[in-house]
C-alpha cells in the first residue's frame, strides 16, 4: 500500500489486488523516521482512477479475441491487468500512536516515501485503547472475527442510543446490555413497549436460567398497582398536568381537595370523586377535574386496597441489593394509560433518587417518543443524569429523538439504515464525522452495528452482535412461516397414522 494524498482528516491510500483490506478495518501508517504512526479507518473502497484505464478496458476484448495472435514477450498484459484492479482506499484519521500510546493528534503528515502501511488488527487497537476493564460485557465479534468485550462502567452515568431500521437487531442488543449490567449487580428498568423482555429469565428451551430470580415483570393494572398515599401529591400533580394536560387553575383546586382529604385521613379514589362532586368551584374546573379523575380511575393502575398495591420503593431497594431488572410491560396499555404509568415511574424514580433511597438506575426505553413527554428529553441530559437515571433509547425512527440527544450521547450503537433522511439525521452525532457514519452504516448487514463513543474509546468499530441463550421474543411473527409449520405437523401426523396402519413399510 502507498500513501497517495491527505486532505484534512481524510487520507487516500493506493492498495493492490493481493492486499486484504475491507471497509471498517484499520490501517497503520508507520513513519519510522518520525517515530510515530497514524491510525486510519477505511470508510470506502474505490477503483484507482489510473490515466488510460478506459482505453485499456476497451482494448481488452480485442486482446482476448481467439482469432488474433497474442504476442506479449515482456508480459506487459499481466501488469496492466494488475494495475486495473488497483484500489483507492478512502480513510479517516483516528489518532496517532507514539511509544505504544494512542493520542488524538492528527496535525502531522507522514512521509510518502518512507512510510510503511499495513493492516492494524482491531483487537490490537482496542487493547492499546484499553476498552476492557473490571465489569466485562461481551458484545460479539469484530469484522476480523476477534471477540469484542466492553466495560460496563463506560455505560455508567452515560446517555446511550441504539438505532437502526426495523428487523436488524436493536432490541437484541438492548437485551444483551440489560443482562450484562444486571450480571454485574446493576439495577435496570425497562419500559417494554412490545412485551419483548418479559422472558429474559428463561432459556431458549423454556427452562429457568441464571437471571430468572433477578427479573421482575410488572404489568400495570394487573400485578402493578399503587395507592394514592404511595404515589404522593407531587407525582399525582405531575401526572395530571403532563400526561392528562390538566390546566393550572384546575390543578390548584385538586391540591386543595387532596390536602383537605389528607388532613381528615380520608384519602382514596372514591373520596376524591365525592369531594370533586361536592366541591364549590367553577363548573369548568369541576368538569376538568372529573374528566381527569375518570381517566385515572379507568387505567386500573390506582387502587384503594393496600393488599393489591405494589410497594415500588421496596421493590427497587430489594432489586438494588444484588442487581436485577424490572420490566414494565406496556404492551397492553392504551396510549394515555401508558403515559400515566411512565410519568409515575419517572417522577417516582427522581423523588427516590433525590433522597438517596435507592441506587442509580439504568433506564431502557423502547420507542420513547410514544410515551415520553417533550420536556423529559432535556431532563434526561441534565437533571435525571445527576439524580442517577442513565437512559438508553432504542428506536427505528431516529428523527423522533431530539437532535441534542445525539449531540450529547456518550455511546451510540447504529444498525443499518438505507433511507437518506435517516442517515442525514443520525450523522449529526458529535462522536464521528458524517462521511464516516453514512458510508459505513449504509452497508451494514443485519445484526451488525457501528459502535461509537466511550465504550470503544471513540474508535468506531463494526460489531457482529452475539446471539443470546434466552427467550428474546423479538422475532417478527410471520404468517407463511406458521403455516409451513402447521402443514409440516399435519404431514407428520398423517405419516404416523399410515405407519401404524402398516401402509408405510
Amino acid at each position: 500500500m502507498r500513501l497517495y494524498k491527505k486532505t484534512g482528516k481524510t487520507i487516500h491510500i493506493i492498495s493492490f489486488p493481493d492486499e486484504d483490506v475491507e471497509k471498517g478495518c484499520y490501517l497503520l501508517i508507520e513513519d519510522k523516521r518520525a517515530g510515530k504512526s497514524i491510525v486510519a479507518l477505511v470508510i470506502d473502497i474505490q477503483f484507482a482512477n489510473v490515466p488510460g484505464i478506459m482505453e485499456e478496458l476497451l482494448r481488452e476484448p480485442l486482446i482476448d479475441d481467439p482469432k488474433r495472435e497474442d504476442i506479449d514477450p515482456f508480459n506487459i498484459t499481466s501488469h496492466i491487468l494488475y494495475v486495473q484492479d488497483a484500489r483507492l482506499l478512502i480513510c479517516k484519521i483516528q489518532g496517532t500512536i507514539k511509544d505504544d500510546n494512542i493520542t488524538s493528534d492528527t496535525s502531522w503528515l507522514p512521509s510518502r516515501t518512507h512510510s510503511t502501511i499495513y493492516r492494524l488488527p482491531i483487537e490490537r487497537l482496542l487493547k492499546m485503547a484499553d476498552i476492557s476493564g473490571k465489569y466485562l460485557i461481551s458484545l460479539g465479534e469484530t469484522i476480523e472475527m476477534s471477540p469484542i468485550v466492553i466495560d460496563a462502567s463506560n455505560l455508567d452515568g452515560k446517555l446511550n442510543v441504539i438505532t437502526g431500521r426495523k428487523g436488524v437487531g436493536k432490541s437484541h442488543l438492548s437485551k444483551l446490555l440489560v443482562l450484562g449490567l444486571i450480571r454485574h449487580g446493576a439495577t435496570a428498568i425497562v419500559l417494554d413497549l412490545n412485551g419483548e423482555y418479559k422472558n429474559l429469565g428463561l432459556s431458549v428451551d423454556g427452562k429457568k436460567n441464571e437471571f430468572y430470580d433477578r427479573i421482575r415483570v410488572l404489568i400495570p393494572s394487573k400485578n402493578f398497582k399503587v395507592t394514592l398515599r404511595q404515589t404522593g401529591l407531587s407525582v399525582i400533580i405531575g401526572i395530571l398536568i403532563h400526561a392528562l394536560c390538566l390546566p393550572g387553575t384546575s390543578a390548584r383546586e385538586f391540591k386543595h381537595i387532596w390536602r383537605f382529604l389528607e388532613e381528615r385521613k380520608m384519602l382514596s379514589l372514591h373520596e376524591i370523586g365525592e369531594a370533586i362532586r361536592r366541591w364549590q368551584c367553577n363548573q369548568q374546573v369541576k368538569d376538568a377535574l372529573f374528566s381527569r379523575y375518570y381517566a385515572l380511575l379507568h387505567t386500573g393502575f390506582f387502587t384503594d386496597d393496600p393488599n393489591e398495591a405494589t410497594d415500588f420503593e421496596a421493590l427497587l431497594q430489594k432489586v438494588g441489593e444484588e442487581g436485577g431488572a424490572i420490566i414494565i410491560d406496556l404492551s397492553g396499555l392504551a396510549p394515555v394509560d401508558r403515559q400515566i404509568v411512565v410519568e409515575y415511574i419517572l417522577m417516582k424514580l427522581q423523588d427516590l433518587l433525590s433522597q438517596w433511597k435507592i441506587r442509580p438506575i439504568f433506564l431502557f426505553a423502547e420507542e420513547a417518543h410514544l410515551y415520553l413527554r417533550e420536556t423529559y428529553w432535556d431532563d434526561v441530559i441534565t437533571r435525571m443524569r445527576h439524580f442517577g437515571i442513565f437512559a438508553t433509547f432504542i428506536t427505528n425512527q431516529p428523527n423522533t429523538i431530539k437532535e441534542n440527544i445525539y449531540r450529547q450521547a456518550d455511546n451510540i450503537f447504529i444498525f443499518n439504515f438505507v433511507n437518506e433522511h435517516d442517515l442525514e439525521f443520525i450523522s449529526r452525532t458529535a462522536k464521528v464525522d458524517a462521511e464516516t457514519l453514512i458510508s459505513i452504516v449504509r452497508d451494514l448487514p443485519p445484526h451488525h452495528c457501528l459502535v461509537l463513543g466511550d465504550v470503544v474509546k471513540n474508535f468506531p468499530v463494526i460489531v457482529k452482535v452475539r446471539p443470546l441463550s434466552v427467550q428474546t421474543m423479538g422475532e417478527t411473527r410471520l404468517f407463511f412461516k406458521e403455516r409451513n409449520i402447521e402443514e409440516l405437523g399435519i404431514e407428520r401426523e398423517t405419516n404416523l397414522h399410515a405407519l401404524q396402519r402398516g401402509e408405510i413399510p
